[in-house]
């Protein structure tokens, strides 16, 4: 078996692309983070566009992914559950919002903060939610002309 100078690079180079790939994926869906964090929770009424793995951001910085996704069958409400880099302490009265990086961008969890002394413990409830607005039914009633009656 030959060993062409040639194909060795090569094969250097896909292996090291190949590794990179690995570390940026591993960085992206914050598998590297291990254990430091803790788990909130949150009930929306719709959460069109956010999946496990999505961003949790506080003023535009990530401090978190959302870790799990379900319907509540009782309440038909998406139940999801996040978890918060440990040293981000957010207030017990702060808002979990769905919102959009734009007409073509994803959507992510921002949390807004509130006045509150009080922080949130692993576990905790974000009680005040905001869930996703379609862009298709924000067009169709700008059409219409908004009226709903």
């Amino acid at each position: 078996m030959s060993q062409n100078p040639t194909e060795v690079a090569v094969g250097g180079i896909v292996l090291a692309v190949a590794i990179g790939f690995a570390v940026y994926a591993s960085q992206a869906t914050g598998l590297s983070q291990g254990g430091a964090d803790y788990p909130l929770t949150a009930s929306f009424r719709s959460i069109e566009g956010v999946n496990v793995g999505t961003d949790v951001r506080l003023a535009g910085v990530k401090i978190g992914t959302v870790t799990e996704v379900g319907l509540n069958a009782e309440t038909f409400r998406a139940d999801t559950t996040i978890n918060i880099r440990d040293g981000v302490e957010i207030p017990d009265d702060s808002a979990a919002v769905i919102a959009s990086e734009g007409l073509l961008g994803g959507n992510f969890v921002e949390i807004v903060p509130g006045g509150s002394p009080f922080g949130l413990e692993a576990g905790d409830e974000i009680l005040d939610t905001q869930g996703s607005v379609s862009l298709i039914s924000l067009l169709l009633k700008f059409v219409s002309g908004g009226d709903d009656s």
